[in-house]
């Protein structure tokens, strides 16, 4: 990456971006497999998809493709499209033709939290108190958890699926048994409350969640033994791990808030904070993919890049007043999707 946050040039001027109004908020945003395309899932029930590069012409408005909102989008595991849900229960394969497939349909039940592991090209759905993986035409259901699924994620390898819901996590095996052996019953790591988002560490050692309490939760999956950490004003509801897995970034801060995970890990120590105060409090946090860089979106609508190595930051678009609620990397890392509660969508590209 050839970003230099000290170099004044990106202290004085914002990078370009490709700006599009929609009539709908934005629930999720994505590049695909081979960071071509940018797509926005939208509360009108449609999905908008964009070329990556933002000097091409972007296409027409598409219409709905969920009967409701569209809650969750992924990039396709197993193909150039996306994976979109929606509170129509429904699961669908987006095609780069603009084609939808439908993977599932849960009748009376919201898809709401989306995972892909694109190793295996599989996906994870929360369907209610219930998850689905969806693999090669093959449809397995986990469940049901004590209460509704808040969220999930993959396991490194893609083995096991992490689910996150009131009095903690439940951890699912995915492996094919021969016949006449057991499905490995599931693990479950337990703590008071609601847990409200749930990220699985990049080397698979730890899961860490964001709960009801202000806090985050994280277990170490070696030992199964946990640790918290708290003072936060708001509920954590956006984690994100470094691509080394050395650090664990969290929303609700006013500045980055990475919790060091090297060595002894976080225990006793308190969270490297680093970067220019932003308007309000992150709302969303993305780790870059391959870099020590992080993206933060506030709740003010500001948008900023921060260098956990030098402790600088840069505003790369200023507040506005509409929440950011999701943000993505392209896979090269140059490329950074926005997309807000008015209905915003903007693709910056941070190649300078």
């Amino acid at each position: 990456m050839k970003i230099d946050l000290a170099n004044p040039a990106w202290q004085q001027t914002l990078p370009p971006a490709r700006s599009l109004a929609t009539d709908a908020p934005v629930a999720a945003c994505a590049f695909n497999r081979d960071g071509t395309a940018v797509a926005f899932a939208l509360g009108d029930g449609s999905v908008r998809r964009l070329p990556a590069d933002i000097a091409a012409a972007a296409p027409a408005p598409p219409a709905p493709v969920h009967g409701g909102a569209v809650l969750a989008l992924v990039a396709d595991p197993a193909g150039d499209g996306f994976v979109s849900g929606g509170d129509d229960g429904r699961l669908l394969r987006l095609g780069a033709d603009g084609t939808a497939t439908e993977l599932s349909s849960q009748k009376g039940k919201w898809v709401d939290h989306l995972a892909a592991h694109r190793a295996t090209g599989a996906v994870a759905a929360s369907v209610g108190k219930g998850a689905i993986v969806v693999k090669d035409g093959e449809i397995r259901e986990f469940g049901p958890h004590q209460s509704t699924v808040a969220d999930l994620d993959f396991s490194k390898d893609g083995s096991r699926i992490a689910c996150a819901h009131y009095g903690g996590v439940t951890v699912w095996s995915l492996g094919q048994t021969t016949q006449g052996q057991a499905t490995p019953p599931p693990r479950r790591f337990a703590w008071r409350g609601s847990h409200v988002a749930l990220r699985w560490s990049t080397d698979g050692k730890f899961i860490a969640t964001g709960t009801q309490e202000n806090d985050i939760h994280v277990w170490r999956m070696a030992q199964a033994t946990d640790m918290r950490m708290q003072g936060y004003p708001a509920k954590v509801k956006s984690l994100s791990w470094t691509a080394d897995a050395r650090f664990l970034y969290t929303s609700s801060q006013p500045v980055f808030t990475a919790w060091p995970f090297s060595g002894k890990g976080p225990e006793g120590k308190p969270p490297l904070q680093f970067g220019e105060e932003g308007a309000g409090l992150l709302s969303v946090v993305a780790a870059h993919p391959t870099a020590e860089f992080v993206a933060g979106g506030y709740d003010s609508g500001e948008l900023q890049l921060g260098d956990i190595k030098t402790r600088r930051s840069v505003v790369l678009k200023m507040a506005d007043g509409s929440a950011i609620t999701c943000l993505a990397w392209s896979p090269d890392g140059y490329g950074l999707a926005v997309g807000n509660e008015r209905g915003d969508l903007l693709v910056v590209d941070l190649r300078r």
